[in-house]
């Protein structure tokens, strides 16, 4: 079948207000100056997004947002980026975030996701582009689960990025659960990655789990595997700025490798790679590699 999306990513773009903080956790005080305080497009699946449409693949991104002033600046990055994006306005507006920043790049992100638990995408405006789809990538947006029925009934195989999830939230188990290839986060995990990456593989439908861990590397677990796979950060000399969007940028390069055959260590390399370049660039998503630029680091990059 020809499609004409490598990937359809669903839902995940918002506005981040970045501020670049002294120190975290902040001291208790009545004022703290910092640098200039500055909003940019962002989110989990816009960083998906741009990242992959830099990097050649033919994506989509389909979303809610609002009729507001952060809609705006979504609508200019994206004509600017030539981002294919369709949208539904929805009178709670755009979803926002502050992420606090520290020196050394670690931050802690305030989320307004301000949409009502009840808000459902429309099957007629959806699946359109599903039906055109090579792949699925789901946001952990509530109103996302209800898509997986109709990608499974399409063909279509989805991945899912559940963030710090801490294993057991019943609010990511079907993202989890419903998935072809899933990314988690170690943050929450306690030093249990290779267990709930096992539960995933064991109660779920996925063939392959990947755990990132920021500057400590990456784990990735196939279905019948004795132990996990691991690749390290990679060290691409460069000055460490802002970790927002790191995890999308190694999503995108990991989706890349895969969309071209290659096997799990090429993927992890490629994420690795995109994942580490992104923490050179300030803000959560204002710059990615292109094809070309993501191979050539991945050829000479140290992990």
């Amino acid at each position: 079948m020809k499609h004409d999306y490598d990937v359809l990513v669903v839902g995940g773009v918002g506005i981040d207000t970045i501020v670049r903080v002294p120190a975290l956790p902040l001291p208790l005080a009545d004022s703290i100056h910092v640098g200039p305080v500055r909003d940019y497009v962002a989110h989990t699946g816009n960083g998906v997004a741009l990242a992959s449409h830099a990097l050649g693949l033919r994506t989509k991104l389909v979303d809610f947002i609002g009729a507001d002033a952060q809609a705006e600046l979504i609508h200019a990055r994206y004509r600017d980026t030539g981002l294919d994006f369709s949208y539904i306005v929805h009178p709670s507006g755009t979803r926002r975030s502050v992420n606090l920043v520290d020196p050394s790049g670690r931050r802690l992100s305030l989320y307004d996701g301000r949409h009502p638990h009840e808000l459902r995408m429309d099957s007629a405006f959806y699946l359109p582009f599903l039906r055109r789809a090579r792949h699925a990538h789901f946001s952990i947006m509530n109103w996302a689960r209800d898509l997986y029925e109709d990608a499974r009934a399409l063909g279509v195989t989805v991945s899912t990025d559940l963030h710090d999830w801490d294993g057991a939230s019943d609010y990511h188990r079907d993202f989890a659960l419903q998935s072809d290839l899933v990314f988690v986060s170690t943050a929450a995990l306690g030093g249990r990655h290779e267990q709930v990456m096992r539960a995933i593989l064991e109660q779920g439908r996925a063939q392959t789990v990947v755990a990132m861990a920021g500057d400590q590397g990456s784990y990735l677990l196939r279905r019948g595997d004795s132990a996990p796979r691991y690749m390290g950060c990679a060290q691409l000399g460069r000055t460490i700025v802002d970790s927002n969007g790191a995890g999308d940028a190694y999503v995108s390069g990991f989706l890349y490798g895969h969309f071209n055959g290659m096997g799990s260590d090429a993927c992890m390399r490629l994420g690795a790679v995109a994942g580490a370049y992104a923490c050179g660039i300030e803000g959560t998503a204002e710059g990615f590699l292109t094809r070309g630029q993501l191979l050539d680091y991945a050829a000479t990059a140290a992990l």
